[in-house]
């Protein structure tokens, strides 16, 4: 009798296929397990195959109880643990670390207590003078020692017309103060003391170059033989931002009375940073008169007496290092003529403004009808005034040729009077003359 068998199960418990039955070995179900019933009917020794396992079912609060328990709460680390120093509650300070003492080699023998301590001070002497020396060096690692540039320049000092010639060639090797490297540089002069807008020049600006060459000629005018013994030069090389302040390279300065009449001197020289005595300034102010008129400016004026037509002609030729008396630094200035004893409306003339300058060129002539034997009975007052538009003009300065005047201005009438039909011209100083009376206090 043949008894089919059954597919095998999809179990792990199940034998190959291709094992024999005698080698099988069954394992008997779990009691526990209520779900495969025993076989009800007795069979013969054949083998029995086992019914496929059920999944196991797990109820859902088992599922989540499962490597859930966290066990004891840890305590949240802080950044307190890991640098100390931001822990709230105060900490004791680390203790103070010890310098250590270099001790000073003894190469000698000391014979006794005076000799050992005239040993140490000679050894810390050389000690202190190296540490001052490597000190002193670390100082003077700054702006001021390094290297600026050369400037080169010509001056020459025209003694007939007083004027001072100033030909600024080039310079070469100039501090970079852009960030591309480079500079703008622009040289500009002053007269010294006294510098201020009046009397400073200031060549053209020459872009990203730290070899300017410039062959530019500056004058300035009304330079007398006593402002070549007194004044000092300055010249002043800069750069030019257009955006901030103009920036100092550096500067250099020469005495005019190192000049000659009628020669020019070239100089090349090493540019530097000099700091400038504001008491020497103060006592140059504190001489007195001089100083104040030179303040005021000065102005060249023409005389010619003309025979043909028996008349004076006055010419306005220019002023130099008028004062200023607007708030921009620079004034509007233009003169006014007057010839006393007053003859009326052809007594007064009055030149043309010149706007916002301090050394303004008039070349203006006027002309009195005034016979030889009069003029010596006769004043020429010359004032120098501000222009205000709706305000009242302000005085700068004045002077007045004729017989009661003294000094340059009393040559310069008389010669006036002696070389009939030749112009003279002369520098003068313009003083208070001709100011306006100042209104009774009220």
């Amino acid at each position: 009798m043949s008894v089919s068998k059954p597919p095998p199960p999809h179990s792990h418990f199940a034998p190959p296929p291709n094992s024999s039955t005698s080698s099988h070995l069954s394992i008997p179900p779990s009691s526990s397990t209520p779900s495969s019933p025993a076989p009800s009917r007795a069979t013969s020794s054949a083998p029995r195959s086992l019914p496929p396992p059920s999944p196991i079912k797990i109820s859902m609060q088992e599922h989540f109880a499962i490597n859930v328990c966290p066990g004891p709460i840890m305590p949240i680390p802080q950044i307190s643990d890991f640098f100390p120093r931001f822990h709230d509650f105060p900490m004791t300070p680390p203790p103070p670390r010890e310098k250590k003492i270099l001790k000073e080699p003894d190469f000698g023998l000391s014979n006794g207590g005076e000799t050992d301590g005239e040993n140490k001070e000679k050894e810390r002497k050389p000690i202190e003078e190296d540490r001052g020396e490597r000190q002193e060096g670390v100082d003077s690692d700054d702006d001021d020692e390094t290297y600026l540039g050369t400037l080169e320049f010509t001056l020459l000092f025209d003694h007939e017309n007083n004027c001072l010639h100033c030909t600024i060639h080039k310079a070469k090797g100039l501090k970079a103060m852009d960030s591309n490297g480079l500079a703008d540089p622009y040289v500009k002069l002053h007269l010294l003391p006294g510098a201020s807008k009046a009397n400073k020049l200031r060549t053209k600006t020459l872009k990203n170059t730290l070899n300017p060459v410039w062959s530019e000629t500056l004058m300035y005018h009304g330079i007398t033989a006593i402002d070549m013994t007194t004044k000092t030069l300055r010249l002043c090389v800069c750069d030019m931002d257009r955006l901030g302040r103009n920036e100092f390279i550096g500067e250099v300065r020469v005495a005019l009375k190192k000049l000659s009449k009628g020669e020019s001197k070239r100089f090349k020289m090493g540019l530097e940073r000099i700091t400038q005595n504001k008491d020497i300034n103060k006592e140059t102010v504190e001489q007195g008169t001089p100083v104040a008129e030179e303040e005021r400016g000065r102005i060249l004026v023409s005389l010619c007496y003309s025979p043909e037509k028996s008349c004076l002609l006055v010419g306005i030729v220019r002023c130099a290092h008028l004062a200023a008396m607007d708030s921009n630094g620079y004034s509007d200035p233009f003169v006014k003529i007057v010839l006393q004893p007053d003859m009326g409306k052809k007594s007064k003339y009055k030149t043309t403004v010149k706007k916002k300058t301090l050394n303004p060129e008039f070349n203006e002539e006027f002309v009195y009808e005034v016979p030889h034997d009069q003029l010596a009975k006769k004043t020429l007052e010359i004032s120098v005034w501000d222009y205000d538009l709706g305000m009242s003009n302000d005085f700068i300065g004045g002077v007045e040729l004729g017989i009661n005047a003294k000094g340059v201005r009393l040559k310069h009438w008389f010669e006036c009077l002696k070389h009939i039909g030749k112009k003279v011209e002369y520098w003068h100083a313009l003083t208070q003359q001709g100011a306006p009376p100042e209104p009774p206090p009220q």
